[in-house]
C-alpha cells in the first residue's frame, strides 16, 4: 500500500513575518497543483510558536527533497528540524539488497523516508528532534551498510544544516565514524565476485574428485560441496537473516531454503551449483551497476581538484574548496576550469559539452562592466559566462569566481542526479506492487507442491525438490531489477548529454507525451527583445517618452523593461534625467512607480481602464492596434491623467527553435502549443515563425495554469519555460521543463526535468533518450515475467534446480546489461550528444 505523510513543516522566511505573505502564496500554489500533494494549508501558529505549512503528501510521488527545492526557489526554507542526507555507501550491489536497507530505515522512529538505490546510494529525510545522523549510521552498520562519503567528490566538504555532507574542508574521518571501506568486504569491493568464484572452484574441485578419482576417500567431495556452501552462502545468508528480522521473505531467503533443501536430501553438489550461480549472478549484478554508476561518478571528477588563484598581485596553486567568491583565477589553455563565474580578463572559446551537453566550443569574451557583472552574476550574458569542469580553449584567461566549488552548477548536477537515483518510475512502483502479490503467491504454491506425493504415486523427496525448484524459478529477481537498472542508465545518460533528469518518474513520463506547451520570452524566442517603434501621444517629444519609461523600468528585472532601459539609453545617449522610486509591480499587467511626484504606469493596453486606471485615449488604442497588427509587443506609457506614448518591442526568435519543434514532430510529439501573456496576434506571429501547431495568447500567470489544466485533462503535458515566471505552470504540468539551468538556482530546482544549455535541441534528445528508455523498461519487465512464465512449468514438470537458477540468473543479467545499452544512445537528432 502507498504510504501517505502528514508533514507540519515550520517554513523559514527571511524578514517575513505574515504568513498570508505572497511568498507563501506562492509556495502553496506551487505544491498544491503537484502530482503526489493531496492538501496543502497554513496552520495558523500559537504565542511564540512559528506557523507551519501542513503538507498532506504521497512520498513514493513527490518525495521531500523535491519540497525542499520549491520551497527554496519561493523564498522560502524548511527549518532546520528535518535534515536530508544522501551518502554513497558499501554493502549494497544489488535490488534486493537495497530494498532491505531502505525498509530498516524507514522502520525507524524519525525517518521520514529513506530509498536507497543498487548503485550504492542512500537517501534520507530524517526528523532531528527524534533521531541523530549517528543513530542512522548505527542502524545501517548493523545490516553491514558503511558510509564511505559523500554522494560525491563534487560534494565533498559541503557543510549544510539541512544536509548529511557533513565534512568540513581537510576534516578526515575516523574508524567508526560511519566511513569504513570493510562491511565484511575484507578482499576489498570484488570481495562478493571472490567468494563466488571460491565457490564454483571448490565445486568443480568436489566433482571431479567424486567422478574422476577412484579410491578417494567418500567425505573429500562432501567436504568440498560444504566449503562451496560457505563461500557460496555467505552474502546470501546474511541477506536472509536481515530480511527475516524485517519480516520480509525474499529470494535470498528462497535460494537458502532450496539448498538446505537439497542438502538434506544429500544433493550436495547440486545445492552447491545453485549458491555459486546465485552469487556469481550476484557478484555480476553489482558489477554491472557499478559501471551505471560510475558514469555518474564521472561528473564529479569533471571539476579539477587544484586552481591557480591571484591574491593581491600574488599568483598560488590552493585547492578549489578554499576558492571565495570575488577570487580572480588564471586558467590556461587547455585547462579545466575549476569554477563557476565570468570572463574578467583575455578571450577564448570554450568547451561546455561536460556541464551543458553543447558539441560546438563556444566563444567568451570578457565583461563589459566587472562591477556591474559582479552585482548581478545571475544576468551575465551567456558569453561571457564560464563554468566549472569545462575546459578552456587556446587562450589564457582569467574569471571572477561567483559561486564557490559546492554550490557550482557542476556540483549541483551531481548532486541532484545523485538523488534521482533513488526516486522511483511509475513502472518500478507498479512492479514492487506486483512483487507483493506475486511472491506470497509463488510460496502458497510451493507449499502445495510440497504434498505432491498425495497426490501423485512419488516419493517426498521429489515432491520436496520439486517445491523447492518452483521457488527459484518463481522468485522475480529480474523483475526486481528492471527498472532501477534503466532509470539509473538514463538519468547517467540525459546528465552526460546536458539534461538533467530528476528521477524515475520524469524520464519515462517524458517519453509518452500528448503535448508539449511553450512559454514566449526566453524559450521559443531570445529573451532578448529589442525597441522597434516609439509612438509618443500629441505635445510629448520621444525623449520625454523614453525618459520617463527608462527611469520607472531600471528598477525592474523583466526582460522587457530591460529592453527598454538598454535601447533607450543608446537613443538617447545615455542621457536621462528623471528618477522613479516605489515601484510596484501588477503581475501579468505591468508597473507603477512614481516620477517627479507623479504616478506613471507602463504595461500592457489591458491594464487601462481596470481597477481604478483610467482607459486610454483613443489615439493610443488606435497606435496600440497598429503595433500589434504588425507583431510587436508593446508596453503604453502614462504619467498622472496624461498618455505618454506606446513603446513597440519584438523579440527574436531563437535560430534553433523551428529545427527542435520540428524534430519533436518527427519523433511523434503531435501537439505543441505556445502559451503567452502577449497579445494573441503578436503569439500567432511567433508561432507561425517557428512553426508551433497553436498559440494561446492574452494569458495571465494564473490563466496559463489552467491552460496546462486543460491539457493535462486529455493526456500527458510537458511545459517548457525558463523555471521562474513558469513556475506554477511547470508545476502544473506531467512535466516541467526548464530551459538554461546551468546558469540559474531558479531553473535547476523548479523544473522535473532541467536543459543545462539555453537552447531548445537538447529537448528532442531528452525525449528520443525517455522514448528509448521506456521501451528498455517494457522489454526488461517483458523478458522477466516471460523468463518466470517458461520456468515455473518446466520445473513443475521436472526441470532441475541447477538449470532453473542458471535461467533465473542469467535473465537477471541480461535486464542489467540491456539496460547499461542506455549509456551508449546517440541522438539521431545531434551529431554528438
Amino acid at each position: 500500500m502507498t504510504s501517505k505523510l502528514r508533514l507540519d513543516i515550520p517554513v523559514l522566511l527571511p524578514e517575513i513575518d505574515d504568513v498570508a505573505d505572497a511568498c507563501v502564496k506562492r509556495l502553496t500554489d506551487d505544491l498544491e497543483v503537484r502530482t503526489g500533494v493531496e492538501r496543502v494549508h497554513i496552520v495558523a501558529g500559537a504565542g511564540a510558536e512559528p506557523a507551519k505549512l501542513c503538507l498532506h503528501y504521497d512520498p513514493e510521488i513527490l518525495p521531500l527533497a523535491r519540497i525542499r527545492e520549491i520551497a527554496r526557489t519561493a523564498g522560502a526554507q524548511i527549518s532546520a528540524r528535518f535534515g536530508h542526507l544522501t551518502w554513497n555507501v558499501s554493502g549494497i550491489g544489488h535490488e534486493r539488497r537495497a530494498r532491505t536497507v531502505a525498509a530498516k530505515l524507514r522502520s525507524l522512529d524519525g525517518i521520514l523516508e529513506a530509498e536507497a538505490s543498487a548503485a550504492g546510494l542512500v537517501h534520507i529525510e530524517f526528523d532531528r528532534s527524534t533521531i541523530s545522523e549517528d543513530s542512522i549510521a548505527s542502524s545501517m552498520r548493523d545490516l553491514g551498510v558503511k558510509r564511505v562519503g559523500d554522494a560525491s567528490p563534487a560534494l565533498a566538504g559541503k557543510q549544510d544544516a539541512h544536509a548529511g555532507h557533513d565534512h568540513g574542508p581537510g576534516e578526515r574521518h575516523s574508524e567508526g565514524d560511519g566511513h569504513d571501506h570493510s562491511h565484511g568486504e575484507f578482499l576489498g569491493p570484488n570481495t562478493e565476485l571472490i567468494f563466488a568464484l571460491t565457490c564454483g572452484a571448490l565445486l568443480g574441485i568436489g566433482y571431479a574428485i567424486e567422478k574422476l578419482v577412484s579410491g578417494a576417500p567418500g567425505w573429500l567431495p562432501t567436504a568440498c560441496y560444504i566449503a562451496a556452501y560457505f563461500f557460496g552462502g555467505f552474502f546470501t545468508l546474511r541477506e536472509a537473516i536481515d530480511n527475516l528480522r524485517l519480516k520480509r521473505f525474499e529470494i535470498d531467503t528462497l535460494m537458502l531454503v532450496a539448498a538446505a533443501g537439497a542438502a538434506a536430501l544429500g544433493a550436495f553438489a547440486e545445492g552447491a551449483l545453485l549458491l555459486f550461480l546465485f552469487s556469481l549472478g550476484h557478484a555480476l549484478e553489482h558489477y554491472a551497476m557499478g559501471r551505471a554508476k560510475r558514469a555518474i561518478e564521472a561528473l564529479a571528477e569533471l571539476a579539477p581538484s587544484v586552481a591557480t588563484v591571484r591574491r593581491e598581485g600574488e599568483t598560488a596553486e590552493i585547492p578549489v574548496e578554499e576558492l571565495v567568491v570575488g577570487d580572480i583565477v588564471v586558467v590556461r589553455p587547455n585547462e579545466r576550469l575549476p569554477a563557476d563565474g565570468f570572463l574578467s580578463k583575455g578571450t577564448t572559446s570554450v568547451n561546455q559539452a561536460p556541464v551543458t551537453g553543447e558539441s560546438i566550443p563556444v566563444d567568451k569574451r570578457p565583461v563589459a562592466d566587472v562591477a556591474a557583472a559582479r552585482a548581478r552574476p545571475d544576468s551575465v550574458d551567456g558569453a561571457s559566462r564560464v563554468f566549472a569542469g569545462t575546459i578552456n580553449g587556446a587562450g589564457a584567461i582569467e574569471i571572477e569566481v561567483t559561486r564557490r566549488s559546492t554550490e557550482s552548477a557542476l556540483a549541483k548536477v551531481v548532486k541532484m542526479v545523485s538523488e534521482a537515483e533513488a526516486q522511483k518510475s511509475p513502472t518500478q512502483r507498479f512492479t514492487e506492487k506486483f512483487e507483493r502479490i506475486f511472491v506470497p503467491a509463488v510460496l502458497v504454491l510451493a507449499i502445495l507442491m510440497l504434498f505432491g506425493w498425495v497426490v501423485i504415486d512419488e516419493p517426498f523427496r521429489d515432491s520436496f525438490y520439486r517445491a523447492m525448484a518452483v521457488l527459484v524459478a518463481a522468485s522475480p529477481c529480474a523483475l526486481a531489477i528492471a527498472t532501477p537498472s534503466a532509470v539509473l542508465s538514463g538519468v547517467a545518460r540525459a546528465a552526460r548529454g546536458g539534461v538533467l533528469v530528476k528521477g524515475g518518474g520524469p524520464l519515462e513520463n517524458l517519453g509518452s507525451l500528448t503535448a508539449i506547451a511553450f512559454d514566449k520570452t526566453g524559450t521559443l524566442t531570445e529573451g532578448r527583445p529589442r525597441i522597434t517603434d516609439i509612438v509618443a501621444a500629441d505635445g510629448i517629444t520621444e525623449q520625454e517618452l523614453l525618459e520617463v519609461a527608462i527611469a520607472v523600468e531600471s528598477l525592474s528585472d523583466h526582460p522587457l523593461a530591460e529592453a527598454i532601459v538598454r535601447d533607450g539609453r543608446e537613443k538617447l545617449s545615455g542621457k536621462v534625467a528623471a528618477a522613479a522610486s516605489d515601484l510596484k509591480s501588477l503581475t501579468g499587467k505591468g508597473v507603477t512607480a512614481t516620477v517627479d511626484g507623479q504616478t506613471v504606469w507602463i504595461g500592457k493596453a489591458e491594464m487601462f481602464g481596470s481597477e481604478g486606471v483610467p482607459a486610454l485615449s483613443r489615439a493610443m488604442m488606435e497606435a496600440v492596434t497598429r503595433l500589434r497588427d504588425g507583431g510587436r509587443t508593446t508596453m503604453v506609457v502614462r504619467r498622472g491623467d496624461r498618455d505618454l506614448g506606446v513603446i513597440g518591442l519584438m523579440d527574436t526568435p531563437r535560430g534553433a527553435a523551428r529545427d527542435a519543434l520540428a524534430k519533436l514532430h518527427e519523433i511523434g510529439v503531435t501537439r505543441m502549443i505556445m502559451i503567452s501573456g502577449d497579445n494573441q496576434k503578436v503569439a500567432d506571429a511567433i508561432a507561425k515563425d517557428v512553426g508551433l501547431d497553436e498559440a494561446w495568447g492574452d494569458l495571465m500567470p494564473e490563466d496559463k495554469v489552467e491552460a496546462i489544466k486543460k491539457l493535462r485533462s486529455k493526456g500527458k503535458v510537458a511545459m517548457v519555460g525558463d523555471g521562474v515566471n513558469d513556475a506554477p505552470a511547470m508545476a502544473s504540468a506531467t512535466v516541467g521543463i526548464a530551459m538554461g539551468a546551468a546558469g540559474s538556482d531558479v531553473a535547476l530546482e523548479t523544473a522535473d526535468v532541467a536543459l543545462m544549455v539555453d537552447d531548445l535541441s537538447h529537448l528532442p534528445f531528452a525525449v528520443g533518450l525517455s522514448r528509448q528508455t521506456r521501451s528498455i523498461i517494457l522489454q526488461n519487465v517483458v523478458v522477466s515475467l516471460g523468463i518466470v512464465a517458461v520456468l515455473v512449468p518446466a520445473t513443475i514438470f521436472g526441470l532441475s534446480i541447477g538449470a532453473a537458477v542458471a535461467v533465473h540468473e542469467g535473465s537477471t543479467l541480461l535486464v542489467v546489461f540491456n539496460a547499461l545499452r542506455l549509456l551508449a544512445y546517440r541522438d539521431p537528432y545531434r551529431a554528438a550528444a
